[in-house]
């Protein structure tokens, strides 16, 4: 069987990696299933890190310090053009249904149950329609969520894995089931609730925003023995998922570990560990904390890649770091790129992103193909050799991209398309965009606005293209539309008109 063609570009059911997975047992392969963690960091931006991933290192590149991540990249493959939602959930369920956010329809950040963040503002023009505020569920009949019957880690604990969730969640708004990531197919969950930041970063606090009088959503749950402690959140994270490593280890079964770091998320309180250095380099002095806080994480790398060798299985052993979407605005400065966190530039949605598989990435590769946060749920599936499934319909958006750490093509990859999607009002006016080859086209519903750029050739998005390429915007534009059409996207409201945007090219006018 071609697995190449296991996970076309279009749509496909999830019961394709099942068929992947059954091949590799009919040709007789035996290998022991690898252990996986992905290693997934909150707000980190594409140059917030002393590995470069443009063409040119960039004085950026030498404010940060991020010692672990150089050696991950030494050992492994570099992603140039890894991208993935705008935001926090949306990401993060796509990792868990290998969906697109048009499809699964979490397009915003979940916490309060049936209330969008998008209250925060006002707008004359446009009312936000009706999205899955409550994020996701497993089961049935739950309001606004996305009903997903399995999810990466319940298939990969069918498969034999230990499943094991540590830091942030973000998955289903507070009460509904969501929010706790045992009822989503973990084994485990260290510190996984509502919430996509803490209310404190620091021991000393409990990890909670009662000292500056924020809310008991904010405290993270079950590190009490931690409280009053010296201890930054992001070393007791590290601390209790190597216990769980450890165990795993000792009762001889692969494990999944999403390690997930609530850092770089507000609020931007410095690992002090880290931060005199930084104090000293002249910077300023939000970015001087943000800088601790990143080389904290990156403490946290090199903390379970020297676990990993300690226990002997790090030749079987898969770490795939990512960021879950772009920087925040307050750290201001990620030059090339334009736009921060929520935005549709690349600033907002281009991630950095390491593979270390042994045996199959060559050491100090890069991939130059860009590459989506849905690709993870059936590429995971692909490398753990998972092959039991209960729902053969789910519909999967991800492509397998297992070839490109060996350096192989995927054909038909280069007519590959990508989607994003917010129909929010939250920082941002709702938007859609579609990448095909090296273009990029932006519409803004609010404006009815067209956005086109050559990423290619302008990868600070300087230099909109609209109206000097009418064939290209044409043709973009007719394919989101059919996207948005096809997989049911929440489409923003017209005040005007009460009724759902239409798009429309006003350059044809």
């Amino acid at each position: 069987m071609n697995k190449k063609k296991l996970f076309p570009l279009a749509l496909v059911p999830l019961a394709a990696t099942s068929l992947q997975a059954q091949s590799n047992i009919q040709t007789g392969r035996t290998d022991k299933r690898p252990n996986i963690i992905l290693f997934m960091v909150d707000d980190m931006g594409w140059q917030e890190t002393s590995v470069p991933f443009y063409q040119d290192r960039t004085e950026l590149n030498d404010i940060y310090h991020t010692p672990n991540m150089e050696r991950l990249a030494e050992r492994g493959m570099k992603f140039t053009q890894a991208y993935a939602c705008p935001l926090s959930s949306p990401t993060r369920i796509s990792i868990m249904t290998g969906q697109n956010a048009m499809r699964h329809r979490v397009t915003n950040w979940t916490l309060f149950k049936n209330t969008s963040p998008d209250r925060y503002y006002k707008s004359d023009l446009v009312e936000v329609p009706d999205w899955n505020v409550n994020g996701m569920a497993c089961e049935e009949g739950v309001e606004h969520t996305v009903y997903v019957k399995e999810t990466l880690p319940s298939i990969l604990r069918e498969a034999g894995y230990r499943t094991i969730h540590v830091g942030k969640a973000h998955w289903g708004a507070r009460e509904t089931p969501g929010a706790d990531p045992t009822t989503l197919g973990f084994d485990v969950n260290i510190a996984g609730h509502a919430a996509g930041g803490p209310g404190s970063y620091y021991g000393t606090n409990n990890f909670s925003a009662a000292f500056r009088n924020g809310g008991a959503e904010w405290d993270i749950p079950g590190l009490d023995k931690y409280h009053g402690k010296d201890i930054n959140l992001t070393e007791a994270l590290t601390i209790e998922a190597s216990k769980e490593v450890e165990r795993a280890v000792a009762e001889n079964q692969p494990f999944y570990l999403y390690m997930s770091h609530y850092a770089i998320h507000a609020p931007w309180e410095p690992d002090l560990r880290f931060l005199d250095k930084y104090m000293n380099m002249g910077i300023s002095e939000f970015q001087a904390k943000y800088a601790s806080m990143l080389e904290s994480m990156d403490k946290s790398l090199g903390d379970l890649m020297a676990l990993v060798r300690r226990l002997g299985i790090e030749d079987n052993t898969i770490i795939i770091f990512m960021s879950d979407n772009g920087q925040p605005s307050q750290s201001v400065r990620n030059e090339p790129l334009r736009g921060h966190k929520i935005s549709p530039y690349e600033g907002g949605i281009r991630v950095p992103m390491i593979v270390d598989i042994p045996g199959m990435t060559k050491a100090g590769s890069e991939c130059l193909q860009p590459v989506i946060i849905e690709d993870i749920f059936p590429t995971i599936l692909s490398l753990a050799h998972a092959s039991s499934y209960k729902d053969a319909d789910t519909q999967v958006d991800g492509v397998d991209i297992t070839p490109f750490f060996r350096g192989k093509k995927i054909k038909g990859y280069q007519d590959r398309i990508f989607y994003w999607h917010y129909p929010h009002i939250y920082d941002q006016y709702p938007y859609s965009v579609i990448r095909k080859g090296d273009y990029k086209l932006i519409y803004r519903y609010d404006k009815q606005s067209i956005e086109l750029y050559n990423i290619k050739g302008d990868i600070s998005e300087k230099q909109n293209l609209a109206t000097k390429e009418p064939q290209i915007r044409k043709e973009l534009l007719g394919l989101l539309k059919q996207q948005l059409v096809d997989t049911h996207a929440d489409i923003p409201i017209s005040k005007k008109t009460g009724k759902a945007f239409e798009i429309v090219d006003l350059n044809e006018e």
